[in-house]
């Protein structure tokens, strides 16, 4: 059930690969999508302002969990790509070691700290208590998050994106149906929604993984490879702490945005609650992440670094081609899109589908934009120079820094809506070019593009001024 993406087309490789990716992450925005739908209809404009004004903290921590994990997965792309089948496994098993480690302290930590983190971020008095409810029970389901993301990003690198979309299909499902009953049944209010979103991910993080224990010999350890290896560990951590450390920096930029947000009120927070329907929107440019994460995991260990740039440039072209679809659905559905989130009741209705429109439309209209960040960061990634998206990661944080402190305050909600394709341009400025760096610097490094797979051990983490780890 393993996929080799060193051979063949690369457009098709993506396409193949890609699809089933994207209908993953589809199911997951999917689920996070329906509590806010839920939220907001059975709620009301209070709950559904109480879960919106917690987004970017959430943001900020679950975002570092599933960038970590990504990045785990890199170097056991990498192997796969080499046939080093021992290391590989090695890597797996360090990766699981290190997961429990950082789910513990995540969990504790944000647990300990949450209702700080509001207090700091200006969360609105009359809707505080539903937001640290809500976000609290997210925290301690931060173990779950590990869980399925470090399985899936591993499926992924191994060739196998569609094994992931079954589980969260059923995930989805359950989700939906836990919603309701914790919601209507038990009158859980927005902490059972929350409660929804955890159990049902941690389901599907189980069946990951006791499917991958009976489905894939190639993963079946040996005791010295389940040991604890610290050069592993530091292999991983090379790799896996700066992605993650890049979604949290870039979260930086979206948690003051959301603290100046908060300070316009709860109706205009409620209205931002809709930011999910954007992320849901963005899935297919995350599906395209993934997907050069691992082509080109795979391809630099096997030392065919021309296929890298053939890959990039086909995935470029689907990126337009998706966004133009993107901007035109928006345009010709977006009230509806808006009334997804409201009640037809709400006093406030028009005003509310009015700004929730306005939201959608303008970050709809650079998609491009968003794309790029995506394929080329995780292309980066996949090359093994994360350095480069710590800095690409900065730049975003400025970008939102920026706009929240002196955009929001004269302009408003207006301004706040441009933040993000401000960031996602600053990014796109730095990542555009240092990705053509990263290609040469690789090209000079191995001149014979074919050379020994296992031959591959960091190689753009040394030419990138990072200590070299052994793979």
């Amino acid at each position: 059930m393993t996929k080799d993406l060193t051979v063949g087309s690369p457009m098709g490789l993506i396409l193949n690969f890609g699809l089933p990716t994207l209908l993953g992450m589809l199911f997951q925005q999917f689920y996070n999508l329906m509590d806010t739908m839920i939220v907001g209809k059975l709620l009301g404009a209070q709950a559904l302002a109480a879960v919106g004004s917690t987004s970017s903290i959430n943001f900020f921590v679950i975002g570092f969990c599933m960038g970590v994990c990504s990045g785990f997965a890199i170097p056991v792309a990498q192997r796969m790509g080499a046939g080093d089948y021992a290391r590989m496994r090695r890597h797996v098993a360090n990766a699981a070691y290190l997961s429990i480690l950082f789910a513990t302290v995540l969990t504790v930590a944000t647990g300990l700290l949450c209702r700080t983190i509001l207090t700091v971020m200006n969360t609105p008095g009359d809707i505080f208590a539903d937001a640290e409810r809500y976000i609290f029970i997210i925290f301690m389901g931060i173990p779950t998050t590990f869980l399925y993301n470090l399985l899936a990003g591993i499926l992924r690198s191994l060739g196998d994106s569609r094994t992931p979309v079954y589980f969260l299909a059923l995930s989805s499902v359950l989700n939906i149906a836990l919603d309701f009953a914790f919601i209507l049944w038990f009158d859980a209010g927005v902490a059972g929604a929350a409660i929804a979103t955890v159990v049902s991910q941690g389901i599907s993080g189980a069946a990951c993984l006791v499917f991958m224990a009976k489905k894939y010999p190639v993963l079946r350890m040996s005791r010295e490879e389940r040991r604890l290896n610290w050069s592993s560990c530091r292999t991983l951590c090379i790799i896996g702490v700066p992605m993650g450390m890049q979604y949290s920096i870039t979260a930086i930029g979206s948690i003051v945005l959301q603290s100046a947000v908060n300070g316009l009120g709860s109706t205009y927070v409620a209205v931002a609650a809709t930011s999910k329907l954007f992320q849901l929107l963005g899935c297919p440019f995350d599906a395209m992440g993934a997907t050069m994460a691992t082509y080109c995991g795979q391809n630099v260990g096997a030392l065919k670094l021309g296929r890298l740039g053939q890959g990039i440039r086909s995935c470029t072209l689907l990126g337009v081609i998706c966004s133009g679809a993107i901007l035109l659905s928006m345009v010709l559905f977006s009230g509806q899109c808006a009334m997804l989130f409201l009640d037809p009741k709400e006093p406030q209705l028009e005003l509310l589908r009015s700004l929730t429109s306005q939201y959608i439309l303008i970050n709809s209209a650079f998609c491009i934009p968003l794309s790029l960040v995506n394929i080329v960061r995780f292309s980066i990634q996949g090359m093994g120079y994360s350095v480069f998206a710590i800095l690409a990661g900065v730049l975003e944080m400025a970008a939102r820094v920026g706009v929240a402190y002196f955009l929001v305050p004269p302009l408003g909600y207006a301004a706040a809506c441009f933040a993000s394709p401000a960031a996602w341009i600053s990014a796109d400025a730095f990542l555009i070019p240092a990705c053509m760096l990263c290609i040469a610097r690789l090209r000079r490094r191995y001149p014979a593009e074919d050379g020994t797979p296992q031959q591959v051990s960091a190689p753009a983490r040394q030419s990138c001024g990072e200590r070299p780890a052994p793979m």
